[in-house]
């Protein structure tokens, strides 16, 4: 069988299927090989990779390795395993049986970090039990506790505190991280979440 160059074949516009056989000298033997198993398991070395369509899918629990390069002191992975979007469903977890209004709530991990956000109306209520918003579409990470600001209509200074290991906001006031706000105080009020933290 001559050799030939692939560039020498003829021009194609049908892309490969990976069914197609090519023979392949094999310790002076030739042997027919599956065009996808020239590649099966096997490591691809490329200066750089283009894709003009579609999209490059990693397999669940790989990644972008990027230990070639020196990590701070401290520094517990380069690997960059995980990518997600979509919507959560804020409800009350306060004990009082609430029923918020959700206008929208959206969530986007990137790693190990998760940002939320939501547009929540509060019902008219006097109820008295601390205000706890749940739902997160992850728990927080259980080393640590994470808080930042609220934005209310109800003229208070909000803030949230998110405990490790949980997936509920508890609403504090802003001033006193400890002084958690009630249902009442956010009654009628529309609530602005924006949280970020890791799990």
């Amino acid at each position: 069988m001559a050799d030939s160059k692939i560039s020498a074949l003829p021009a194609s516009t049908t892309p490969l299927a990976g069914t197609e056989v090519l023979p392949i000298v094999q310790s002076s033997t030739t042997r027919q090989v599956s065009v996808a198993n020239l590649t099966a398991g096997r490591a691809i070395s490329a200066t750089q990779l283009t894709l003009t369509t579609g999209n490059l899918i990693v397999a669940s629990g790989q990644g972008i390795d990027f230990s070639a390069t020196s990590g701070a002191p401290g520094a517990t992975s380069e690997l960059f395993n995980d990518y997600e979007e979509g919507t959560w469903t804020p409800s009350d977890t306060s004990g009082a049986g609430l029923t918020l209004t959700v206008a929208s709530a959206f969530y986007t991990k990137i790693g190990r970090q998760v940002t939320v956000s939501a547009q929540i109306s509060y019902p008219v209520n006097v109820n008295a039990s601390l205000a706890s918003i749940g739902g997160l579409p992850f728990a927080a990470n259980a080393s640590g506790n994470f808080s930042g600001s609220i934005e209310n209509n109800a003229g208070l200074g909000a803030a949230y505190l998110l405990f490790g290991g949980a997936t509920s906001l508890l609403v504090k006031q802003s001033t006193s991280i400890l002084t958690g706000l009630s249902n009442a105080n956010l009654s009628n009020a529309l609530v602005l979440v924006t949280a970020t933290y890791i799990v």
